[in-house]
């Protein structure tokens, strides 16, 4: 599929987000196909299809090489070597069945990851669909930071220049900008040896309370607001975090989230917490939470034989895991909720949202090397990839002899 523009209408300066872009190309490509057709039909009417709105952005993204490597898309249209480029050198480009500019390797007879992924569609970070793009991940991302965002758009995308384009669509959020304040770095000290445990995730894990804040008791007239907290669980070794949200301060509401958490992540081994005398000011209330229930949860914890402990007396910076953890959870919460305010369900929901973003972060520094793996992140500790990736191949009906060691692991997993 291949599409003639005048370059001179400027197309990408005359939208502000990719999405009213994407459907207006789609509904232009709907109206041309439909004239060809004579019975009416035939046509196609209604809402837009997946179909559609892909084509579109076949497009929309050939467009956009066009117009930012003019002369490397000829060259390749030509079957023709590419003049040298210090930034496509080492990309081996080659133009797929769309007509797309793609990054080729070594690695296009794997059998474990889609052809996207293998060979990922180039793009320039100076062109405006690129922007477009950049800004429209950033939003869906719950307005992630340039290393969680460029790492998600690698999976489908290969950015020129996307690392300092990251670092530009998060610098001018507006919305980012004005929660984000100025930070002072600490001098970090060295890691407990719990930290450093090869175990599986939450085996040592850390909690801590985030709020209060509020919900409305129902939907429609005559809801009131309610208060409810966010009760944080972090994993020591790998960082996975896990949110439950809360209606009170009380044991059974706290008991009951640990019996919420265990059956989804297991039995812990130890749990560290702030101690009550760290909190101070407007956490007064879990100071006294803390010391009011320190018995029961040490009861409730002993029976399940998980080990209770607390960081020492006024020594907050003991843990700083967690309260990382809750600084994360609060940066996305602030920029998607704001001043609304929601019911238990969908207030539930977000924080599932927020979770899984969460867990989708790197752990590991990304590579400008195209046929480097992805970073890791606590996901595959979880799940064995980033939760806001797509899901993988369905292999379960592939015979055995078929597969290589890594898929015939992946068919395994998917059949257990």
């Amino acid at each position: 599929m291949e599409c003639q523009v005048n370059t001179n209408l400027k197309l990408f300066d005359k939208f502000s987000t990719l999405n009213r872009l994407k459907r207006t190309m789609a509904y232009v490509l709907r109206f041309i196909t439909n004239t060809r057709i004579k019975q009416k039909a035939n046509r196609a009417l209604g809402a837009l299809s997946v179909n559609e709105l892909n084509n579109s952005m076949f497009i929309l993204s050939q467009l956009s090489q066009k117009d930012s490597f003019p002369e490397e898309y000829e060259r390749l249209k030509n079957n023709l070597p590419i003049k040298a480029n210090r930034y496509l050198n080492g990309l081996n480009l080659f133009l797929d069945k769309h007509g797309l500019m793609r990054v080729g390797g070594r690695i296009k007879n794997s059998l474990d990851f889609s052809f996207d992924k293998k060979h990922p569609v180039v793009l320039s970070s100076k062109h405006n669909f690129t922007s477009l793009l950049f800004r429209h991940e950033h939003n869906r991302l719950l307005h992630a930071g340039p290393q969680l965002l460029l790492s998600t758009l690698r999976e489908n995308w290969w950015p020129v220049g996307g690392r300092n384009l990251a670092r530009k669509i998060t610098r001018k959020c507006v919305i980012c900008t004005r929660i984000k304040g100025k930070t002072i770095n600490a001098q970090m000290g060295d890691l407990p040896a719990e930290r450093l445990e090869s175990q599986f995730p939450f085996y040592r894990c850390g909690v801590d309370y985030a709020g209060p804040l509020s919900i409305l008791s129902r939907r429609g007239r005559g809801a009131k607001l309610e208060k409810c907290y966010i009760c944080l669980f972090i994993c020591f070794s790998t960082k996975a975090i896990h949110l439950e949200l809360v209606t009170s301060l009380t044991t059974e509401a706290y008991i009951l989230a640990l019996k919420r958490f265990i059956s989804r992540r297991g039995k812990p081994a130890e749990i560290f917490s702030d101690n009550g005398k760290n909190f101070v000011g407007a956490a007064r209330e879990f100071s006294s939470f803390i010391n009011n229930n320190f018995n029961s949860i040490i009861d409730y914890t002993a029976n399940e034989n998980i080990k209770f402990s607390f960081i020492p007396p006024y020594t907050p910076h003991f843990g700083g895991l967690w309260e990382a953890g809750v600084k994360s959870c609060k940066h996305h919460l602030r920029r998607v909720v704001g001043n609304a305010h929601l019911t238990y369900e969908e207030f539930y929901t977000v924080l599932a949202l927020i979770e899984s973003i969460l867990n989708s972060r790197p752990i590991s520094p990304l590579s400008s090397d195209p046929t480097d793996e992805l970073p890791l992140t606590p996901a595959h500790f979880l799940i064995g990839r980033p939760l806001t990736a797509a899901a993988s191949e369905d292999i379960t009906a592939t015979p055995t002899f078929r597969l290589s060691r890594y898929a015939r692991v992946e068919q395994l997993r998917q059949q257990f």
